[in-house]
């Protein structure tokens, strides 16, 4: 009996909890007009960023976990928008490309308008090379990335795709569309692939 009484007793507080912990309907509405109150000065050309498109909609909606017919749709349309390079060399500067992945310019208020190149402020995210001490692990680390894969032509052109939209590989990801956006040019992007894939980078050594 006690046995039995203690089963519904814990049946009935989970019920309770999960019931507690559903978050209630929220206006999307009411959401976009706090964002774009929170930024009464923001100049007239940044106020673009507050509308998402179809892709962030999604993701939005299903908490960036889409089901897969949603998420192979995301896929899809944002491999249709990547821009490749003109020469068809993905390899750029892998010099360039540290000081780019080094740099967090362009991200900020105070950066606006601009006065240098953006950077990507990769190090944000990801560890890169083993003499930089302070990166963060919201992305995976990338060290020997190259050289593990042999510095193939398929996974430098993968790099580059990532670099220049992320959903295109991994639908809701977290990281920016860099390219997509405008954030980084093509040529900053071709140093960042080659700072991941160029085996005379530190990222390999």
């Amino acid at each position: 009996m006690t046995r039995i009484f203690l089963t519904a007793a814990v049946c009935c507080f989970f019920s309770v909890s999960a019931h507690a912990q559903q978050a209630p309907a929220v206006d999307p509405a009411k959401v976009d007009a706090a964002i774009a109150a929170a930024f009464p000065t923001a100049p007239a050309d940044w106020r673009s960023r507050f509308d998402q498109d179809e892709t962030m909609k999604q993701c939005s909606l299903n908490r960036n976990l889409p089901p897969k017919p949603v998420a192979d749709e995301i896929q899809k349309r944002e491999k249709a928008r990547i821009q490749y390079p003109a020469d068809g060399k993905f390899l750029g500067d892998w010099k360039s490309g540290e000081k780019i992945a080094q740099s967090g310019y362009g991200f900020r208020f105070t950066d606006y308008p601009a006065r240098q190149p953006n950077g990507g402020n990769c190090y944000a995210c990801h560890q890169l090379t083993k003499s930089e001490v302070s990166y963060g692990t919201i992305g995976p680390s990338l060290l020997n990335y190259g050289k593990t894969r042999n510095f193939s032509e398929a996974d430098t052109k993968a790099v580059y795709e990532k670099i220049y939209n992320a959903q295109a590989a991994y639908p809701c990801s977290n990281m920016p569309r860099l390219g997509l956006n405008g954030v980084l040019t093509i040529e900053q992007i071709k140093d960042l692939v080659a700072l991941v894939m160029s085996p005379d980078s530190p990222v390999n050594k």
